[in-house]
């Protein structure tokens, strides 16, 4: 056997796992590429899921503050009732103040 039949072998023996791995970097590239793909529309899906839901919690604070800031004023006028809520919801350490104007 010559010198160059064996380098010979030893270079096609390296091929075969050499093209095995970059095979498989190829295909685990390709499924973590389509994981985050498919990872990033499942939570596009779920925020827009989660709008409505959102939007009425919006909603609900913009209401519940013109609400307390309305509570907050009638103290400040003199409104008993308004002041026993003002005073009990600072109790649980809760501020109520009148709406800025």
């Amino acid at each position: 056997m010559a010198l160059g039949q064996q380098s010979d072998q030893g270079v096609s023996g390296l091929a075969l796992p050499v093209i095995l791995v970059a095979v498989s970097l190829f295909v685990l590239m390709a499924f973590e590429t389509f994981q985050a793909v498919h990872d990033r529309g499942a939570l596009a899906d779920q925020r827009r899921a989660q709008e409505p839901t959102v939007q009425e919690a919006i909603k609900l604070r913009q209401q519940l503050e013109t609400l307390a800031g309305g509570t907050a004023k009638l103290a400040a006028e003199g409104d008993e009732g308004a002041k026993t809520v003002v005073d009990q919801m600072r109790r649980q350490g809760v501020n109520l103040s009148p709406p800025k104007q």
